[in-house]
């Protein structure tokens, strides 16, 4: 009765395309192919600091860095990486508890699809826009200040904008772009769209000396990348964030060979001594390092190690007490 029962049953799997023992085959679930929202918070004494993706943007850093691209090429394979490069573009929020504080600005609509998410990171990290009171900018690039403004609106409207009068004499000047090769005017033609709407509202203040922004954020000359770059130092019970903006762009290079410029420091020279004197300094405090380039959240500590510099990551931290 049993075998004629179990006989049954199996004839009967075998009509429907089942077989006894196994389960029937599903459909494959379909891959979603999107990355989650690009924040990473951290705390920094009494400081919430929230790094905040504005996307990645690919680049031929072997023909950008200045050194030979087999030897480029060769020092990104060994961080198993080849050209076009998938970098970051990394902006930091830090809220002092009395002040929400953007450090640069993202590149909005001015490099391409994969860039311009700075607003809805933002927005996905539980902060808005217009709640942010001030914007510190590093230097006047497009890829720093091109998220300030879409549609010739102000995307922060409550915000005031801080950059070295250096960097607004420079990328602001009429007369500058037009004595700039053709293909250096977008430069001036992006800091300009960004910057003069804030200018005309009465909500730009040129930085002219090192000084706080607002407590426990002050600005310290670092140029040569441009006429004005600027980093920013973040500081709370004794614990310090160095934010570099554009002193280090490829990491598998320039760690270990600091000497190696690229195409868009304004001065070569000034930006790799810069380079050595801020990391130098990062490194003998122990200071956190924030870079806008390095891969997200781009935080980490800088070692001394021979010529060059050894990268530490910041370990991930759930613990926001």
């Amino acid at each position: 009765m049993l075998k004629t029962k179990l006989l049954t049953l199996a004839i009967a799997a075998a009509a429907c395309g089942f077989t006894l023992g196994t389960t029937p085959a599903m459909a494959a679930a379909p891959m979603v192919k999107t990355q989650a929202p690009g924040y990473y918070r951290t705390m920094l004494g009494e400081f919430e600091v929230t790094v905040v993706s504005d996307g990645t943007v690919s680049l031929p850093v072997d023909k950008l860095l200045h050194e030979s691209p087999a030897k480029t090429q060769s020092a990104l394979a060994k961080s198993y990486l080849k050209v076009p490069v998938e970098t970051s573009v990394n902006t930091f929020l830090v809220n002092t508890g009395s002040k929400l504080v953007l450090i640069d600005a993202g590149a909005g609509s001015l490099f391409g699809p994969t860039l311009g998410k700075l607003v809805q990171n933002i927005q996905a990290a539980g902060y808005k826009p217009e709640q942010i009171d001030d914007i510190v900018i590093t230097h006047m690039h497009a890829d720093h200040v091109g998220g300030l403004v879409a549609n010739g609106a102000l995307v922060f409207p409550n915000a005031t904008i801080h950059a070295d009068k250096h960097d607004a004499d420079y990328w602001l000047s009429q007369a500058n772009m037009d004595k700039a090769p053709a293909d250096a005017k977008g430069f001036f033609q992006g800091a300009m769209n960004s910057l003069n709407p804030y200018i005309a509202a009465g909500k730009f203040k040129a930085i002219e000396a090192d000084g706080d922004i607002v407590p426990g954020v002050k600005s310290s000359a670092a140029y040569g990348h441009t006429p004005g770059h600027t980093v920013y130092v973040v500081e709370s019970q004794g614990q310090k964030l160095v934010l570099v903006g554009d002193l280090i762009h490829v990491g598998a290079v320039q760690f270990d060979k600091p000497a190696v410029t690229i195409a868009f420091d304004t001065d070569e020279k000034a930006a790799a001594a810069m380079r050595r004197k801020v990391f130098d300094q990062a490194a003998k405090e122990g200071a956190i390092v924030g870079a806008a380039h390095l891969q997200f959240p781009g935080m980490g500590h800088l070692r001394s190690a021979g010529k060059g510099y050894q990268w530490v990551p910041v370990n991930y931290t759930t613990d926001l007490k």
